[in-house]
């Protein structure tokens, strides 16, 4: 099995900001976690938190190990509340959408 898989991965609503103003990477990650599992979106979530953010506001995504509350996540187009949450076990060529709900103003 291979070692890595590569995900679209997706910030809209503001998220974006937090990651560079880039909406949409495309990230390798191991394809498994720490423990030997296979990778689920709780992993990929520390890894981007630990990778990806540029910014230092990791509040505004993170809370608790998973994304606050007022983050939609789409896996492959389905919220990911049919999919299992963050216990979904990643496929190479996934596409994880992370959208805040939440606006100031």
């Amino acid at each position: 099995m291979d070692e890595t898989m590569t995900l679209a991965v997706e910030f809209t609503g503001g998220l974006e900001l937090l990651f560079s103003n880039q909406r949409k990477h495309k990230v390798t990650i191991p394809s498994k976690d720490e423990a030997g599992q296979p990778a689920n979106v709780a992993f990929l979530i520390l890894w981007l938190c630990e990778n990806l953010i540029k910014d230092s506001r990791k509040e505004m995504f993170l809370l608790d190990d998973s994304v606050r509350p007022g983050i939609l996540v789409l896996i492959n187009d389905a919220d990911w509340e049919l999919e299992g949450e963050e216990k979904y076990e990643l496929q190479s060529k996934d596409e994880v959408v992370f959208v805040s709900t939440l606006h100031g103003g």
